[in-house]
């Protein structure tokens, strides 16, 4: 959880209200303009948050929908099941770049805003710092970040994320995973990955 969205430049930030008739496919389109360059870096999507807080389980369910889909292009890490919070993030990150080689990490985490935002999803340059609010020192993650804000700041922090409605949270995170889904299928690394698997298939007949 990023307690405090104001840490990003908002110059750079997207905002795109969660349910806009054409809210995924802004964001698909967002996520396109930063990777649909990156032919050659594996792009890694790393959902941070708990299930054991409503306001906070933002990214596992972003991750657990996008698992349940058959996603190409994209490596995705942080789910319901398996999630990546204050405890294990630092492992997890090593555990990422010893899979992948140069990485483009995306990292998607819930946050708590003004009140006229909540509902409000933000993409931008720059990681997601987790921990920042309730001054915990936590890698920051991502070179670009999707957050969302799913309630108010300012009071009581833990209380409100305990307390956050989980149907917004939902709602929230089907349209993410959704966009996510959505710029998979029209990345460049989807043809590109599936070239390669033409000539490895190829090479061995």
């Amino acid at each position: 959880m990023n307690l405090r969205p104001k840490l990003f430049d908002r110059k750079t930030n997207t905002r795109i209200l969660h349910d806009d008739f054409q809210a995924s496919e802004n964001l698909a389109e967002e996520l396109l303009s930063y990777t649909s360059s990156l032919l050659s870096r594996p792009i890694v999507f790393v959902c941070i948050g708990t299930d054991r807080s409503t306001g906070d389980s933002l990214g596992p369910l972003v991750g657990t929908l996008l698992e349940e889909r058959e996603i190409n292009s994209f490596h995705v890490y942080g789910t319901l099941d398996d999630p990546i919070h204050a405890v294990n993030l630092e492992e997890k990150l090593i555990e990422i770049y010893a899979k992948h080689n140069d990485p483009y990490l995306i990292g998607i985490d819930a946050c708590l805003g003004r009140l006229k935002s909540v509902g409000v999803i933000q993409v931008g340059n720059g990681p997601v710092r987790p921990g920042a609010g309730v001054n915990k020192e936590l890698p920051a993650v991502g070179n670009i970040h999707i957050t969302g804000i799913v309630n108010v700041s300012g009071f009581m922090e833990f209380f409100v994320l305990q307390n956050t409605r989980l149907n917004l949270v939902m709602k929230m995170a089907k349209t993410i995973a959704n966009g996510i889904y959505q710029a998979s299928l029209l990345h460049p690394n989807k043809r590109w990955q599936e070239l390669n698997q033409d000539k490895e298939h190829k090479h061995t007949n």
